[in-house]
């Protein structure tokens, strides 16, 4: 088996992918028409479901960071 070279994803496709899932379409299939990995289409759909957004990370913004400072 050999190793993928890593791919970036903009979040305008993950969210399309993960309507079509939403839409009823299997996870194998989308995963096999788009050559997906089961753990990054998986993760999509997480994120999705849980924060609605693909945001690698929770980072604050300057604002953000100025209110909590406040606190």
């Amino acid at each position: 088996m050999t190793k993928r070279d890593r791919r970036t994803y903009t979040d305008e496709f993950k969210a399309q992918m993960v309507k079509l899932y939403e839409s009823g379409k299997s996870k194998h299939e989308i995963m096999k028409e788009y050559d997906l990995t089961p753990t990054a289409f998986n993760t999509w759909i997480k994120r999705s479901q849980t924060a609605g957004s693909f945001k690698e990370k929770d980072n604050p913004s300057p604002e953000e960071l100025v209110k909590f400072m406040s606190l």
